[in-house]
């Protein structure tokens, strides 16, 4: 069975505690044991000497009480009852019961508690003689006569004692004391021993429990003296040799993560070199793909659709001459075939001018940004969004290759918001400020949104992301289920140099 009251103990207390519980159980058993053996012997003392003067003064009170002399008999009773402190009063009583003489001590004495007292007869002894025979004749004793005379006897009163145990008491209580003194000081003397003995155990256990904590604080290193013998001193000399140890220890893993600090700060400068190089790759390549959409932009503008345009005046030119000419089925068929390859030049001319717009928008080189995503967004509204468009800042001062990154960047945002988020209005912000010359763009939709933590980047926002980066800048997409989405950017206001 756990004792409750034991858990809270400190060992201190707990030692204290099993050495004092016997040594105060064997204090309390002697003690009682003590005050029962003086009452006890009072009580027998007391029973014994009541007995015998009882009985004394029944024998010796005989005469006094059958001649009637009973002043000498007073005397001698009062002389008793004052001699000794333990009588506390004495009558004598004739055969009707009546009190003939009763002295009580003068000492300052109590009877017994229980009123016990002590009586014996006082008898008289009668001697009869047969001065004759059995034959009549006169009795002569001789030699060989060995009959007893005849004895009866008669009781003329009664004796009574009344004890007192109080100076009895007096005494057996002094040495009572006296043996509670010595008690107590063995006591005193086992609980010093108790305290020793704790203490023995309480410093060097404190010890080792204040160098745990240094231990626990970081200090490994740490000096516990072996101070004791026993498991107290195992213990002692086992934290030791563990300082000693988790010093190693620590200083092993303290080299460990300095060379693996080493090791992840040059694999991080090397990640941050190639990162940084793939983003200059990435406005590199995409400073091709920008050159190249508007060499392909310029060729077919400048060739194809001037081809085109030959072509379409070449079938002009067939169906006017078939217009001169005499009608007939074959001039019919003439016309018929120019006209379908003049709608055939304005279709591809027409295709050829939105190709060439989407490879290279010519309202950015005319208009600006500004323009540009102004076009964009009237194209866009078209389609049956509604738009609020706001700019901030003179944009004439803004780079060629910063310029096409914002229209890229818009242009896809706008195209995600067109594919996926299914909004009813769409809000596109940019602003260039004054002071430090960066471009912030801001597009928020009233879509259905998105979890981020769940929903994985599409490729559009992962190319932003790539392009943003290239030019050096930040960009932060939020977004909630079924509160829309909102993407910032911030450009700065010059891109890094390209890698030639």
């Amino acid at each position: 069975m756990t004792l409750r009251f034991w858990r809270g103990w400190s060992i201190g207390l707990r030692m204290a505690f099993i050495t004092m519980l016997p040594v105060a159980l064997l204090f309390a058993s002697f003690i009682s044991y003590s005050w029962y053996s003086h009452r006890a012997q009072v009580d027998e003392e007391l029973a014994e000497r009541g007995r015998i003067l009882v009985r004394a003064l029944a024998e010796t009170s005989e005469y006094n009480v059958i001649s009637g002399n009973l002043s000498d008999l007073r005397l001698t009773i009062n002389g008793l009852v004052q001699s000794d402190s333990s009588v506390y009063r004495v009558d004598v009583v004739d055969t009707s019961g009546r009190t003939v003489i009763d002295v009580a001590s003068r000492h300052p004495i109590q009877p017994q508690p229980d009123g016990r007292w002590y009586e014996a007869p006082i008898r008289k002894q009668v001697v009869w003689i047969n001065l004759f025979s059995d034959n009549g004749a006169p009795h002569v004793s001789a030699s060989s006569d060995t009959r007893p005379p005849t004895l009866t006897s008669e009781v003329v009163g009664r004796v009574r004692v009344t004890m007192s145990p109080t100076n009895m008491l007096a005494k057996q209580l002094r040495r009572f004391r006296i043996e509670l003194a010595m008690a107590a000081l063995a006591l005193a003397a086992s609980g010093a021993l108790a305290f020793i003995l704790a203490r023995s155990l309480i410093v060097p256990l404190r010890e080792a429990i204040a160098v745990l904590r240094r231990i626990r604080g970081g200090t490994y290193l740490v000096q516990l003296p072996v101070t004791t013998g026993g498991e107290v001193g195992e213990l002692q000399a086992s934290i030791g040799e563990m300082s000693v140890a988790l010093q190693e220890s620590k200083q092993d893993l303290e080299n460990k993560v300095a060379e693996r600090t080493r090791d992840l700060l040059a694999s991080r400068n090397e990640a941050l070199r190639a990162d940084a190089d793939k983003r200059k790759l990435i406005q590199k390549v995409n400073s091709i793909i920008e050159d190249e959409r508007k060499s392909i932009a310029v060729e077919i503008h400048d060739e194809l659709n001037a081809s085109l345009i030959a072509v379409r005046l070449e079938s002009q030119t067939i169906q006017h001459l078939a217009a001169k000419a005499p009608p007939g089925p074959e001039v019919d068929q003439i016309r018929d075939k120019a006209q379908a390859i003049t709608r055939l030049a304005l279709d591809l001319y027409a295709n050829g001018r939105r190709l060439v717009r989407r490879l290279r928008p010519e309202v950015l080189d005319m208009l600006g940004l500004h323009g540009a995503v102004e076009e964009m967004v009237n194209h866009y509204r078209s389609a049956g969004l509604d738009f609020d468009f706001h700019t901030e800042g003179d944009f004439s001062r803004l780079g060629n290759e910063l310029a096409i990154s914002a229209y890229r960047i818009v242009q896809e945002a706008l195209s995600n918001v067109m594919k996926h988020s299914d909004a009813g209005f769409v809000r596109v912000s940019l602003v260039l400020s004054d002071a430090a010359g960066a471009l912030q763009i801001e597009v928020q939709d009233d879509g259905e949104g998105f979890d981020p933590a769940l929903a994985s980047e599409g490729i559009g926002i992962i190319g932003m992301r790539e392009r943003v980066f290239a030019l050096g800048g930040s960009i932060q997409v939020r977004s909630t289920p079924g509160a829309g989405t909102l993407v910032a950017i911030q450009l700065p206001p010059e891109s890094p140099t390209p890698v030639s």
